[in-house]
């Protein structure tokens, strides 16, 4: 059982837009996975939303039991915070959260690069 996290500009679950900045976004979709089949969706409000710091958002989706964050973009600092707690960063997506997801079932994602933004 993997739980995947998906940076949203959006409270639609499954049908929510990917945001661009994973800690800028006003919310997480959180798609819990056992084989190919989706057991539960879960959005949870990003409680940094208002007041991004560095570093913090990393943890709450590590405190979520994520194993794969995928996000439109996010910085160098954040990608190596992922991977530290052994996070799978995914960047570079767009689109709805559920394309996103077979996307990654079937092997379609792959790679995390700073955005611009960050370079």
């Amino acid at each position: 059982m993997v739980k995947i996290a998906f940076a949203s500009s959006e409270n639609r679950g499954l049908e929510s837009r990917l945001a661009y900045h994973f800690g800028r976004c006003p919310y997480y979709i959180f798609v819990q996975i056992e084989d190919v089949n989706i057991e539960n969706v879960e959005t949870k409000k990003n409680p940094y939303y208002n007041n991004h710091v560095p570093g913090v958002v990393p943890q709450f989706i590590a405190g979520n039991n994520a194993k794969v964050m995928i996000a439109g973009g996010m910085g160098p600092r954040a990608l190596d915070l992922f991977r530290q707690l052994g996070i799978q960063p995914l960047t570079g997506v767009s689109g709805k959260v559920k394309d996103a997801l077979d996307d990654y079932l079937t092997g379609r994602l792959e790679g995390a690069d700073p955005c611009e933004e960050h370079r």
